[in-house]
Protein backbone atom coordinates (compact mmCIF):
# COMPACT_ATOMS: atom_id res chain seq x y z
CA UNK A 1 0.00 0.00 0.00
CA UNK A 2 1.37 3.63 -0.77
CA UNK A 3 2.01 5.90 2.26
CA UNK A 4 -0.23 8.36 2.81
CA UNK A 5 1.08 12.07 2.36
CA UNK A 6 1.95 13.62 5.72
CA UNK A 7 -0.51 16.38 7.15
CA UNK A 8 1.82 18.22 8.49
CA UNK A 9 3.89 21.14 7.01
CA UNK A 10 6.78 20.52 8.89
CA UNK A 11 6.56 16.82 8.74
CA UNK A 12 6.14 16.81 5.03
CA UNK A 13 9.38 19.45 4.71
CA UNK A 14 11.21 16.82 7.28
CA UNK A 15 10.13 13.84 5.04
CA UNK A 16 11.51 15.28 1.96
CA UNK A 17 14.86 16.34 3.29
CA UNK A 18 15.39 13.07 4.98
CA UNK A 19 18.34 11.36 3.72
CA UNK A 20 16.89 8.52 1.39
CA UNK A 21 16.64 5.47 3.27
CA UNK A 22 19.41 3.40 0.66
CA UNK A 23 18.79 -0.59 0.16
CA UNK A 24 22.19 -2.44 -0.82
CA UNK A 25 21.54 -1.90 -4.70
CA UNK A 26 18.98 0.88 -5.26
CA UNK A 27 17.87 1.33 -8.50
CA UNK A 28 15.96 4.72 -10.04
CA UNK A 29 14.11 5.24 -12.97
CA UNK A 30 13.07 9.38 -13.79
CA UNK A 31 9.81 9.33 -16.17
CA UNK A 32 8.57 12.40 -17.99
CA UNK A 33 5.03 12.11 -18.50
CA UNK A 34 4.09 14.64 -21.68
CA UNK A 35 1.65 15.01 -23.88
CA UNK A 36 -1.40 17.55 -24.71
CA UNK A 37 -3.48 18.99 -22.01
CA UNK A 38 -6.33 16.55 -21.12
CA UNK A 39 -4.36 13.31 -22.57
CA UNK A 40 -5.01 11.97 -18.79
CA UNK A 41 -1.14 12.65 -17.51
CA UNK A 42 -2.55 13.38 -13.70
CA UNK A 43 -5.10 10.27 -14.12
CA UNK A 44 -2.45 8.14 -14.88
CA UNK A 45 0.09 9.54 -12.19
CA UNK A 46 -2.44 9.06 -9.46
CA UNK A 47 -3.40 5.00 -10.86
CA UNK A 48 0.65 4.67 -11.08
CA UNK A 49 0.88 5.99 -7.20
CA UNK A 50 -2.21 4.33 -5.97
CA UNK A 51 -2.88 7.31 -4.50
CA UNK A 52 -4.88 10.55 -5.35
CA UNK A 53 -2.18 13.55 -4.89
CA UNK A 54 -2.65 15.12 -8.49
CA UNK A 55 -5.97 17.08 -9.66
CA UNK A 56 -7.64 15.74 -12.33
CA UNK A 57 -10.73 17.33 -14.26
CA UNK A 58 -12.22 17.23 -18.14
CA UNK A 59 -11.42 20.77 -18.10
CA UNK A 60 -7.71 21.90 -19.99
CA UNK A 61 -5.06 23.38 -17.97
CA UNK A 62 -5.71 21.70 -14.54
CA UNK A 63 -2.28 20.77 -13.95
CA UNK A 64 -0.48 24.23 -13.25
CA UNK A 65 3.00 23.47 -11.81
CA UNK A 66 5.33 20.09 -12.24
CA UNK A 67 5.42 18.19 -9.25
CA UNK A 68 7.18 14.58 -8.75
CA UNK A 69 4.96 11.52 -7.35
CA UNK A 70 7.58 8.81 -6.15
CA UNK A 71 7.05 4.91 -5.97
CA UNK A 72 9.03 2.48 -3.91
CA UNK A 73 8.80 -1.20 -4.22
CA UNK A 74 11.36 -3.14 -2.67
CA UNK A 75 15.07 -1.89 -4.40
CA UNK A 76 13.48 0.50 -7.29
CA UNK A 77 12.49 3.44 -7.19
CA UNK A 78 10.27 5.31 -10.20
CA UNK A 79 9.89 9.27 -9.88
CA UNK A 80 7.35 10.17 -11.89
CA UNK A 81 7.51 14.17 -13.37
CA UNK A 82 3.83 15.50 -13.93
CA UNK A 83 3.73 18.00 -16.08
CA UNK A 84 1.19 20.85 -17.59
CA UNK A 85 -0.44 19.77 -21.03
CA UNK A 86 2.34 21.13 -23.80
CA UNK A 87 1.28 24.30 -25.02
CA UNK A 88 2.46 27.17 -27.27
CA UNK A 89 2.55 30.79 -26.10
CA UNK A 90 -0.61 31.88 -28.14
CA UNK A 91 -2.61 29.17 -26.42
CA UNK A 92 -0.79 30.36 -22.68
CA UNK A 93 -1.79 33.47 -23.21
CA UNK A 94 -5.84 32.85 -23.34
CA UNK A 95 -5.64 30.82 -20.73
CA UNK A 96 -4.02 33.38 -19.13
CA UNK A 97 -1.29 30.76 -18.00
CA UNK A 98 1.84 31.30 -16.17
CA UNK A 99 5.30 31.59 -18.11
CA UNK A 100 5.86 28.40 -15.59
CA UNK A 101 3.55 26.25 -17.95
CA UNK A 102 5.32 26.92 -21.01
CA UNK A 103 9.14 25.66 -19.46
CA UNK A 104 8.03 23.49 -16.60
CA UNK A 105 7.62 19.69 -19.76
CA UNK A 106 10.75 20.91 -20.94
CA UNK A 107 12.78 21.41 -17.76
CA UNK A 108 11.27 17.93 -16.57
CA UNK A 109 12.79 16.05 -20.09
CA UNK A 110 16.19 17.14 -19.21
CA UNK A 111 15.92 15.06 -16.16
CA UNK A 112 14.69 12.35 -17.60
CA UNK A 113 15.60 8.76 -18.43
CA UNK A 114 12.56 7.88 -20.16
CA UNK A 115 9.80 10.08 -21.45
CA UNK A 116 5.74 8.65 -21.69
CA UNK A 117 3.85 10.33 -24.27
CA UNK A 118 0.39 10.57 -23.66
CA UNK A 119 -2.20 10.22 -26.08
CA UNK A 120 -6.25 10.65 -25.86
CA UNK A 121 -7.51 8.30 -28.31
CA UNK A 122 -11.61 9.00 -27.92
CA UNK A 123 -10.64 12.54 -29.57
CA UNK A 124 -11.28 11.77 -33.07
CA UNK A 125 -9.83 15.27 -34.20
CA UNK A 126 -6.43 14.67 -32.47
CA UNK A 127 -5.76 11.12 -32.04
CA UNK A 128 -3.91 9.95 -35.18
CA UNK A 129 -1.12 12.68 -35.06
CA UNK A 130 1.03 14.18 -32.31
CA UNK A 131 0.79 17.54 -31.36
CA UNK A 132 3.54 19.95 -32.78
CA UNK A 133 4.51 20.57 -29.22
CA UNK A 134 5.04 17.18 -28.52
CA UNK A 135 6.95 16.32 -31.30
CA UNK A 136 9.46 19.46 -30.74
CA UNK A 137 9.62 18.03 -27.39
CA UNK A 138 11.06 14.95 -28.35
CA UNK A 139 12.93 15.69 -31.20
CA UNK A 140 15.10 18.10 -28.76
CA UNK A 141 15.46 14.64 -26.69
CA UNK A 142 15.88 12.07 -29.41
CA UNK A 143 18.57 10.40 -26.69
CA UNK A 144 16.30 10.08 -24.09
CA UNK A 145 13.90 6.31 -24.62
CA UNK A 146 10.10 7.12 -25.36
CA UNK A 147 7.05 5.18 -25.23
CA UNK A 148 3.55 5.86 -27.22
CA UNK A 149 1.16 5.03 -24.34
CA UNK A 150 -2.83 5.41 -26.06
CA UNK A 151 -5.19 6.14 -23.07
CA UNK A 152 -9.32 5.75 -23.02
CA UNK A 153 -9.19 3.10 -24.95
CA UNK A 154 -12.39 1.91 -23.14
CA UNK A 155 -14.27 4.55 -24.72
CA UNK A 156 -13.46 3.72 -28.32
CA UNK A 157 -16.07 1.76 -29.34
CA UNK A 158 -14.64 0.79 -33.03
CA UNK A 159 -11.05 -1.08 -31.57
CA UNK A 160 -9.64 -2.32 -34.61
CA UNK A 161 -9.07 1.71 -35.30
CA UNK A 162 -6.50 1.53 -32.46
CA UNK A 163 -3.96 -0.38 -34.97
CA UNK A 164 -4.22 2.62 -37.42
CA UNK A 165 -3.49 5.14 -34.77
CA UNK A 166 -0.89 3.30 -33.53
CA UNK A 167 0.76 3.04 -37.13
CA UNK A 168 0.41 6.71 -37.80
CA UNK A 169 1.50 7.52 -34.20
CA UNK A 170 4.56 5.62 -34.87
CA UNK A 171 4.96 6.44 -38.30
CA UNK A 172 4.62 2.43 -38.91
CA UNK A 173 8.07 2.12 -36.81
CA UNK A 174 8.75 0.75 -33.03
CA UNK A 175 12.20 -0.27 -31.62
CA UNK A 176 13.56 -0.02 -35.11
CA UNK A 177 11.41 -2.28 -36.28
CA UNK A 178 8.92 -1.85 -39.18
CA UNK A 179 5.22 -2.10 -38.63
CA UNK A 180 2.66 -3.85 -41.01
CA UNK A 181 -1.08 -3.98 -40.40
CA UNK A 182 -1.66 -7.77 -42.17
CA UNK A 183 -5.59 -6.63 -41.99
CA UNK A 184 -8.10 -4.89 -39.93
CA UNK A 185 -9.52 -7.38 -38.12
CA UNK A 186 -13.13 -5.52 -38.02
CA UNK A 187 -15.28 -8.26 -36.37
CA UNK A 188 -13.97 -6.89 -33.15
CA UNK A 189 -15.40 -3.54 -33.30
CA UNK A 190 -17.94 -4.63 -31.41
CA UNK A 191 -16.51 -6.44 -28.72
CA UNK A 192 -14.22 -5.42 -26.05
CA UNK A 193 -11.88 -8.07 -26.12
CA UNK A 194 -8.19 -6.73 -25.35
CA UNK A 195 -6.06 -9.24 -26.83
CA UNK A 196 -6.18 -7.88 -30.35
CA UNK A 197 -4.96 -4.53 -28.51
CA UNK A 198 -2.08 -5.52 -26.72
CA UNK A 199 0.23 -2.87 -27.10
CA UNK A 200 3.24 -5.45 -27.05
CA UNK A 201 2.55 -6.26 -30.50
CA UNK A 202 5.62 -3.56 -31.20
CA UNK A 203 8.27 -5.10 -29.43
CA UNK A 204 10.93 -7.24 -30.80
CA UNK A 205 10.56 -11.01 -29.15
CA UNK A 206 14.01 -10.62 -27.00
CA UNK A 207 11.91 -7.39 -24.86
CA UNK A 208 10.58 -9.56 -22.24
CA UNK A 209 8.82 -8.68 -18.90
CA UNK A 210 8.06 -11.37 -16.44
CA UNK A 211 3.99 -11.61 -15.56
CA UNK A 212 3.32 -9.31 -18.74
CA UNK A 213 1.90 -9.68 -21.78
CA UNK A 214 5.10 -8.91 -23.19
CA UNK A 215 6.74 -12.18 -22.72
CA UNK A 216 4.43 -13.50 -25.92
CA UNK A 217 6.50 -15.00 -28.28
CA UNK A 218 6.41 -13.11 -31.34
CA UNK A 219 4.13 -14.91 -33.80
CA UNK A 220 1.50 -15.12 -30.88
CA UNK A 221 1.63 -11.14 -30.51
CA UNK A 222 1.58 -10.46 -34.23
CA UNK A 223 -1.56 -12.89 -33.82
CA UNK A 224 -3.20 -10.55 -31.85
CA UNK A 225 -2.20 -7.68 -33.00
CA UNK A 226 -2.84 -7.66 -36.64
CA UNK A 227 0.57 -5.87 -36.91
CA UNK A 228 3.67 -7.14 -38.41
CA UNK A 229 6.91 -6.87 -38.01
CA UNK A 230 9.59 -6.86 -40.57
CA UNK A 231 13.52 -5.47 -40.99
CA UNK A 232 15.26 -3.39 -38.95
CA UNK A 233 15.66 0.36 -39.59
CA UNK A 234 18.67 1.90 -39.26
CA UNK A 235 18.81 4.39 -36.55
CA UNK A 236 15.31 4.23 -35.64
CA UNK A 237 15.28 3.33 -32.01
CA UNK A 238 17.94 6.25 -31.09
CA UNK A 239 16.92 9.42 -32.75
CA UNK A 240 19.85 8.83 -34.64
CA UNK A 241 19.81 11.06 -37.75
CA UNK A 242 17.29 13.32 -36.82
CA UNK A 243 19.12 16.82 -36.78
CA UNK A 244 19.74 16.14 -40.72
CA UNK A 245 16.04 16.42 -40.84
CA UNK A 246 15.46 20.03 -39.49
CA UNK A 247 12.66 21.27 -37.74
CA UNK A 248 11.46 22.23 -41.13
CA UNK A 249 10.66 19.07 -41.74
CA UNK A 250 8.65 18.49 -38.23
CA UNK A 251 5.66 19.73 -40.10
CA UNK A 252 5.53 16.80 -42.14
CA UNK A 253 5.47 14.43 -39.09
CA UNK A 254 2.52 13.13 -37.79
CA UNK A 255 4.66 10.37 -35.61
CA UNK A 256 7.09 9.51 -33.61
CA UNK A 257 9.19 6.82 -34.88
CA UNK A 258 11.63 6.08 -32.13
CA UNK A 259 9.29 4.66 -29.82
CA UNK A 260 10.73 1.55 -27.75
CA UNK A 261 6.99 0.35 -26.79
CA UNK A 262 3.60 1.14 -27.48
CA UNK A 263 1.08 1.19 -24.51
CA UNK A 264 -3.18 1.11 -24.19
CA UNK A 265 -4.87 1.07 -21.83
CA UNK A 266 -7.77 3.05 -19.78
CA UNK A 267 -6.18 4.99 -16.90
CA UNK A 268 -9.39 6.57 -15.39
CA UNK A 269 -11.00 2.67 -15.20
CA UNK A 270 -6.77 1.34 -14.32
CA UNK A 271 -6.73 -1.05 -16.68
CA UNK A 272 -3.52 -2.25 -17.86
CA UNK A 273 -2.08 0.42 -15.62
CA UNK A 274 -0.18 -2.36 -13.50
CA UNK A 275 1.37 -3.65 -17.07
CA UNK A 276 2.98 -0.10 -17.32
CA UNK A 277 4.10 -0.33 -14.01
CA UNK A 278 5.47 -3.94 -14.43
CA UNK A 279 7.51 -2.04 -16.77
CA UNK A 280 8.85 0.68 -15.96
CA UNK A 281 9.85 -1.32 -12.57
CA UNK A 282 11.95 -3.42 -15.15
CA UNK A 283 13.41 -0.21 -17.11
CA UNK A 284 14.92 1.34 -13.35
CA UNK A 285 18.76 1.54 -13.39
CA UNK A 286 21.38 1.08 -11.02
CA UNK A 287 22.21 4.36 -9.04
CA UNK A 288 20.52 6.13 -5.62
CA UNK A 289 17.21 6.77 -4.40
CA UNK A 290 16.34 10.52 -4.65
CA UNK A 291 13.40 10.23 -1.70
CA UNK A 292 12.95 8.45 1.57
CA UNK A 293 10.49 5.51 0.77
CA UNK A 294 7.74 7.28 2.73
CA UNK A 295 7.38 10.05 0.15
CA UNK A 296 4.66 9.70 -1.90
CA UNK A 297 4.66 13.42 -3.70
CA UNK A 298 7.29 16.08 -3.71
CA UNK A 299 4.26 18.14 -2.98
CA UNK A 300 3.09 20.12 0.37
CA UNK A 301 -0.26 19.17 2.21
CA UNK A 302 -1.02 22.92 1.47
CA UNK A 303 -0.85 21.95 -2.41
CA UNK A 304 -2.36 18.91 -2.59
CA UNK A 305 -5.47 20.31 -0.88
CA UNK A 306 -5.40 23.39 -3.20
CA UNK A 307 -5.15 21.32 -6.35
CA UNK A 308 -8.11 19.16 -5.26
CA UNK A 309 -10.30 22.03 -4.18
CA UNK A 310 -9.30 23.54 -7.51
CA UNK A 311 -10.20 20.64 -9.21
CA UNK A 312 -13.37 20.64 -8.01
CA UNK A 313 -13.89 24.40 -9.20
CA UNK A 314 -13.29 23.43 -12.51
CA UNK A 315 -15.40 20.82 -12.58
CA UNK A 316 -18.67 22.63 -11.29
CA UNK A 317 -18.02 26.14 -12.87
CA UNK A 318 -18.75 27.42 -16.18
CA UNK A 319 -15.78 28.55 -18.50
CA UNK A 320 -13.45 31.66 -16.96
CA UNK A 321 -14.95 31.51 -13.47
CA UNK A 322 -12.40 28.36 -12.02
CA UNK A 323 -10.00 30.44 -13.59
CA UNK A 324 -10.53 33.43 -11.27
CA UNK A 325 -11.05 32.30 -8.08
CA UNK A 326 -8.14 32.54 -4.82
CA UNK A 327 -7.56 30.37 -2.82
CA UNK A 328 -6.50 31.44 1.01
CA UNK A 329 -6.12 28.64 3.55
CA UNK A 330 -7.51 30.45 6.56
CA UNK A 331 -7.65 27.13 9.34
CA UNK A 332 -4.78 23.90 8.97
CA UNK A 333 -5.37 22.18 12.16
CA UNK A 334 -5.64 18.63 14.27
CA UNK A 335 -8.64 18.60 15.80
CA UNK A 336 -9.44 16.70 19.35
CA UNK A 337 -9.98 13.32 17.71
CA UNK A 338 -7.27 13.13 15.03
CA UNK A 339 -8.76 14.76 12.44
CA UNK A 340 -7.90 17.48 10.23
CA UNK A 341 -9.84 20.61 10.41
CA UNK A 342 -9.34 22.95 7.23
CA UNK A 343 -10.96 26.09 6.57
CA UNK A 344 -10.63 27.75 3.13
CA UNK A 345 -11.61 31.15 1.63
CA UNK A 346 -12.36 31.13 -1.89
CA UNK A 347 -11.79 35.02 -3.43
CA UNK A 348 -14.37 36.09 -6.43
CA UNK A 349 -13.76 39.12 -8.03
CA UNK A 350 -17.91 39.32 -9.08
CA UNK A 351 -20.80 38.91 -6.80
CA UNK A 352 -22.28 36.99 -9.89
CA UNK A 353 -19.54 34.33 -9.65
CA UNK A 354 -20.27 33.97 -5.76
CA UNK A 355 -23.91 33.42 -6.69
CA UNK A 356 -22.62 30.86 -9.11
CA UNK A 357 -20.03 29.21 -6.89
CA UNK A 358 -22.83 29.19 -4.32
CA UNK A 359 -25.30 28.06 -6.38
CA UNK A 360 -29.31 27.24 -5.81
CA UNK A 361 -29.47 26.73 -1.28
CA UNK A 362 -25.41 25.95 -1.04
CA UNK A 363 -25.51 23.28 -3.51
CA UNK A 364 -22.88 23.60 -5.58
CA UNK A 365 -20.16 24.53 -2.30
CA UNK A 366 -21.29 21.85 -0.22
CA UNK A 367 -20.84 19.48 -3.15
CA UNK A 368 -17.37 20.31 -4.04
CA UNK A 369 -16.63 20.90 0.16
CA UNK A 370 -17.86 17.01 0.44
CA UNK A 371 -16.04 15.48 -2.83
CA UNK A 372 -12.78 17.64 -2.29
CA UNK A 373 -12.99 16.23 1.55
CA UNK A 374 -13.07 12.64 0.25
CA UNK A 375 -10.47 12.98 -1.91
CA UNK A 376 -8.18 14.38 0.96
CA UNK A 377 -9.06 11.87 3.35
CA UNK A 378 -7.69 9.16 0.54
CA UNK A 379 -4.39 11.55 0.25
CA UNK A 380 -4.06 11.75 3.83
CA UNK A 381 -5.65 8.56 5.46
CA UNK A 382 -7.25 10.73 7.82
CA UNK A 383 -10.39 12.02 9.03
CA UNK A 384 -10.73 15.67 7.31
CA UNK A 385 -13.72 18.33 7.96
CA UNK A 386 -13.33 20.80 5.20
CA UNK A 387 -15.42 23.97 4.97
CA UNK A 388 -15.51 26.45 2.22
CA UNK A 389 -16.10 30.56 2.61
CA UNK A 390 -17.05 32.62 -0.87
CA UNK A 391 -16.50 36.43 -0.94
CA UNK A 392 -15.54 38.98 -3.44
CA UNK A 393 -12.53 40.48 -3.32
Amino acid sequence: HPPPVATDKEEQKRLLENRPDQPPQPKVLRIAIIGAPNAGKSTLCNQLLGRKVFPVSKKVHTTRCKARGVITQEDTQLIILDTPGLTNPLKAKRHNLDEAMLTDPWDSMKHADLVLVLVDVSDHWTRNSLSKEVLRCLSQFPHIPSVLVLNKVDVLKKKFLLLEIATDLTEGIVNGRKLEVKSSPKQDSRSSVKLPLHPTQASPPESKVPGSPFGQEKNQAQEGSGLDKSSDVGGAGTGEGLEHRGAKNLKDMKGWPHFQEIFMLAALRGEEVDTLKRYLLMQAKPGPWEFHSDVLTSQSPQEICDNIIREKLLEYLPLEVPYGVTQVTDVWEEGECGELLIVQSLLVPRESHKRMLIGRGGRIISRIAQEAGQDLMNAFLCEVRLKLKVEVK
